[in-house]
């Protein structure tokens, strides 16, 4: 577990930047159940097809090959190093765009996706009505979100409950931190928070119902997954699996983005900045974020354009 943060605004950051977690955890943690799961519920989720979708949390790019269906994928991560290993696997093109940012300060127009998708990412953040809120405002109206996390109300913590083994309930509302900027979360908060956001679930799927070492050893692992996904359903009655995805969509309020709208400053709120080769160039405050190798960084911004001339 990675436990390196950062603030980088209100709130703290869980940074992978130097870490090797795409290999250490998914390349060679044993981890192909829950890998071939976790794809199997995104393809029953997602939709059909899109113009431009939202990878937020996007790591080293796992999971973006499941997003060929849409015309344009933006991968975010807070962290340079997972998004330049991303490019290492997926390469460079025009139908993917690489952003540094912090998920409670989104650099986008409000109204500019069609679709977006956090798995695994979650569970790393201490606010998430601020989180979802702020996904809400970058989704077209009627927008989908595909999300994934944490179930604390899982079977596993239950029986350890019942058995006295653990001393938080299972059941209470709070989310639990069962380590630094990792968190579990009870379904019901989840569906609240969401429908605050002005986000409906519409379906949810249950994953990972046989995460246990002794199976995944001595089961094939496509005979695992073919049960594991014969079982997903489930979630849309109950959930006590140790991950839990949805497909919530957005409410209708707002408007879509202009065509020729994408980035927006965070330090003015300015919809439009100029491309200047290695930075792009707020002309209403006159702040600068840079592109470093195709990535283009919004953690913070380097100089004022007056500066600069």
């Amino acid at each position: 577990m990675y436990d390196g943060s950062h603030q980088s605004s209100e709130y703290p950051v869980c940074d992978y930047e130097g870490s090797e977690y795409q290999r250490e955890f998914w390349d060679k943690g044993g981890r192909e159940y829950e890998d071939l799961v976790e794809r199997i519920a995104l393809r029953r989720l997602l939709p059909k097809t899109g113009r431009l979708f939202l990878e937020i949390g996007c790591g080293a790019g796992r999971l973006t090959p499941e997003f060929d269906r849409f015309e344009r994928v933006v991968l975010l991560d807070y962290s340079l190093t997972q998004l330049q290993q991303a490019q290492e696997r997926l390469g460079q093109s025009a139908r993917l765009v690489f952003v540094a940012a912090d998920i409670y300060r989104l650099p986008f127009v409000p109204g500019l996706f069609d679709g977006a998708v956090m798995v695994r990412a979650i569970h790393h953040l201490v606010d998430v009505p601020s989180a979802l809120a702020g996904i809400r405002a970058v989704l077209k109206p009627s927008g989908t979100l595909v999300l994934e996390y944490a179930n604390k109300q899982n079977a596993k913590a239950i029986l350890r409950y019942w058995l006295r083994r653990q001393e938080w309930s299972p059941f209470t509302r709070e989310q639990i931190e069962f380590t630094k900027l990792n968190f579990n979360m009870h379904p019901q908060t989840i569906r609240e928070c969401l429908s605050k956001a002005g986000l409906r679930v519409r379906q949810q799927r249950t994953v990972s119902h046989f995460r246990l070492e002794l199976l995944k050893r001595i089961v094939p692992t496509a005979l695992l997954a073919a049960a594991d996904a014969a079982l997903q359903f489930t979630g849309n009655y109950y959930q006590i699996t140790p991950s839990v995805f949805l497909r919530a969509d957005a409410d209708s309020r707002g408007r879509a983005a202009a065509p020729d709208q994408f980035f927006r400053c965070l330090h003015c709120k300015h919809n439009e900045l100029t491309n200047r080769y290695d930075h792009l160039a707020c002309q209403e405050c006159g702040r600068l974020w840079m592109i470093r190798d195709g990535i283009y960084d919004f953690r913070e911004p380097v100089a004022r354009l007056e500066e600069t001339t």
